[in-house]
This record gives C-alpha cells, structure tokens and sequence, in this order.
C-alpha cells in the first residue's frame, strides 16, 4: 500500500531487479520515465548513492508494477527479440553529458560508432575526452546505449559492465535479431 505523499514532498523514485544470465540488473524510473540501469552482481547501495546524488530526497520504493514496461522492454533487447525502447527516459546530467547521451540513442542498431564520431555530432569534435566521460557517467545502461561506442580503431573500449557484457550486447545486436 502506497502512503500519502505529503504536499511539495519529493517524487519516489521507483526501483525493481530484471532478472538476466548475466545476473540481476537493478533499475529505477520515476513518474516521467526510465531513470538508472545498472550492472549485475551490483550491490544495492551502488543504487542508493546514485539516487541521493540525481534526485536528492527522493525515497527509493521498491514498485514491480512500476517498473514492469521497463523490465519488458530491457528483457525484450536481452532476449533478441527487440532492437529499440519505447518507454522514457528520465536522465539528470549536465547539459553537454545530455546532449552526449542524446546522441547514444541516435546511434542505430546493430552500429557502431567512435568517441569521435560522438564529439563531431554534437558540435565538439575536440572533446573527444569529454565524450568518454559523459559515455562513463550515462545512468541507463542498455537503453541508452554506450556499449555501441567503440574506439577509433574499431576495438572494443571500457563499458561501465565490463567489456565481457559489452561483447555480449554488440554480439547480440549483430546476430539477434533485425532491426525492425
């Protein structure tokens, strides 16, 4: 049972785990959208310092209903039977890691591309660095998707999950399923 919300209290911020063969993602969302994707194995305080810094205040409530068309959706993609999202997402950053995470969800699937090929997008081709850490700081793993980033020489680079799942996730898109 949910409690009242006193007025001007902050928005819950929601969370579940999806369950995957690599282990049990912990997500949150809030009323707007898919807020945070994290890695397997992550201990659930990784999730709380995370949610004190983006929506301070905000309580963590654990809501499967809530979080179900997410866990559809990330499940979907995990299994190969699905190559975009539909639900929203609701991200906190700067307005330069904004605008490097927009340009994630314009890279199609199945592709790839480089940390410069992000920096000439978004208008800053010398921020090639900057771009890496935006990449590091993205909350939404999988949805937003990083792991499509690759180095210049076509060679896999870090992945907050760890190259082994960003493997996994280029793989699956390459032999998964097509594009729809």
């Amino acid at each position: 049972m949910t409690q009242p919300r006193i007025k001007d209290a902050p928005e819950p911020l929601y969370w579940s785990l999806l369950a995957d063969e690599g282990g049990a993602l912990p997500i949150a969302a809030t009323a707007k959208g898919l807020a945070y994707v994290g890695s397997p194995h992550q201990p659930l305080a990784d999730l709380e310092a995370w949610a004190s810094r983006c929506f301070p205040g905000s309580p963590l409530e654990r809501n499967e209903d809530v979080l179900a068309p997410y866990i559809i959706d990330l499940a979907a993609y995990l299994q190969g039977g699905q190559n975009s999202f539909t639900p929203p997402c609701d991200v906190k950053g700067t307005p330069f890691q904004l605008a490097v995470w927009q340009a994630l969800r314009a890279i199609p699937y199945g592709q790839t591309r480089s940390y410069a090929d992000i920096a000439a997008s978004i208008g800053k081709p010398a921020a090639v660095r900057a771009v890496g850490t935006a990449i590091g700081a993205n909350p939404v793993l999988i949805a937003i998707p990083c792991h499509r980033v690759i180095g210049k020489d076509g060679t896999l680079t870090g992945y907050r999950d760890g190259l082994e799942m960003k493997k996994r996730l280029l793989e699956l898109e390459q032999n998964g399923c097509s594009p729809k």
